[in-house]
This record gives structure tokens, sequence and C-alpha cells, in this order.
């Protein structure tokens, strides 16, 4: 584990990198974890003790390089940091909390998600570690979709789907839905009834077609809506 007596105390946060500037392999690798956000803002609208970084490098001491998950998410931590917000998640300038969740997609390139990063997730202190295979092409590494709690410094696979994290508050897992006009395979959040938190999409279309039932019903009874 990391002893954060020594961590960083940087100046210039603009010195720092915002990601590993490594090309993504896919789109997806920023969508999903975009559209993780999104749900996130929907569900907790009034909460401002949360954030959630999407290829943004996470700082932890002046000796090693950045960690830069395709998406991590920071509880009890500021929403919003200045007028222009973080460039990059220093533990130092966070009260050295660390993420509570880390999300890498993988894809065509293999990056050592199921080898290196476990370490250094472990190492690092992150509590859940989600490693999704958006394109199945690194099926002999793990299966598609995995999440790791980490017990005793030692990453333990989550059984079900999907998997409730109680210290979070929140369960994740895959369901097919549309984003953005895509329709696939995504990653969402869901309660702990295992029931999947909506998209704005999804909520803009649930009130359009209530609307349009109220409508059909009014005009069933005789009642014209333009009169109303």
């Amino acid at each position: 584990m990391v002893q954060y007596n020594s961590l960083l105390d940087l100046s210039d946060e603009i010195e720092l990198l915002e990601s590993d500037e490594t090309p993504v392999d896919n789109e997806l690798q920023n969508l999903l974890p975009n559209l993780l956000l999104a749900i996130l803002a929907l569900i907790w609208p009034d909460r401002q003790d949360w954030f959630f970084g999407v290829d943004m490098g996470i700082y932890s001491r002046k000796d090693r390089p950045a960690i830069v998950p395709d998406g991590f998410l920071s509880l009890g931590v500021e929403r919003f940091v200045g007028q222009n917000g973080r460039l990059s998640y220093i533990l130092s300038r966070e009260n050295g909390i660390v993420p509570i969740l880390a999300l890498e997609v993988v894809f065509q390139t293999y990056r050592d998600e199921y080898e290196q990063k476990k370490i250094d997730y472990a190492e690092l202190g992150v509590l859940y570690y989600v490693i999704y295979d958006a394109g199945r092409y690194h099926s002999s590494q793990g299966d598609a979709f995995e999440v790791y709690r980490l017990v005793n410094g030692v990453y333990e696979r989550q059984p079900g789907e999907p998997v409730w994290m109680p210290e979070i508050g929140l369960g994740i897992g895959r369901a097919t839905g549309t984003y953005k006009g895509w329709t696939r395979e995504w990653l969402y959040w869901y309660d702990e009834q295992g029931n999947r938190f909506s998209t704005s999409d999804e909520l803009l279309e649930r009130e359009r077609q209530l609307r349009e039932d109220l409508l059909a019903k009014l005009k069933e009874k005789g009642i014209d809506p333009d009169r109303l």
C-alpha cells in the first residue's frame, strides 16, 4: 500500500498530463465511462461530494508516474474545483482520498489490464476494479466483464451481475441500450434491487410516451387537449 506521507506537492498542475496521451483504440473507451458519468449526474443531482474522472491521470507520489484509468470514481471530494475543473487528480490536493472505483475498457490493444494494472490499483488502494472487454478481443485473459474488490491488499472477483457495491451505494453491470444513437451493450449503474438507472434520453422518452398516452385518453373521452 502506498504511504501517503510523501504525497505530491506540485505548484503548477498545468505541467502534468491530463492523461497518458495514448490514443484510444476505439471511441467506446471514452463513450462507456462518459455514459456512467452522465447517469451519475442524474442519480446524484444534489450531491457535491463526488467526482468521476474520464481518461485523467491520478498522481500519488513524486517518484511514481500517473495511473490513468479509462474512468474512476472518488467519493468525499469536491464535485467541481475552480472555474476550469481538474486537469488531473492529485491525491495531495484531494486530502489523500484514493478513488474508490477504477474502470478499464479493454479493446484491441492489450495494456496489461488483467495483470499489471491490477497490481497498480491494489497498491494505490482502489477498492473496486472493473474490467470490461468491450470488443471481446481478450476472452483468453478473462471474462468480458469482471469486478474485483480489494480484500487485505488482494483483489477478489465479485460474483453475479450486476455487482452491488455497498461502499458506493450502487451496483454496476451490463445491458443493451441506446446512447448517442448507438444501440449496443453498455455499462450502467444499478440500485440494490438490481434495477438499472435510466439515461437522460430514456427519461425524456418515457416522459414523451406518458404525455402521448395522456393525450390519447383525453381524446377518447371527447376532450380536446388544445382547449384545456
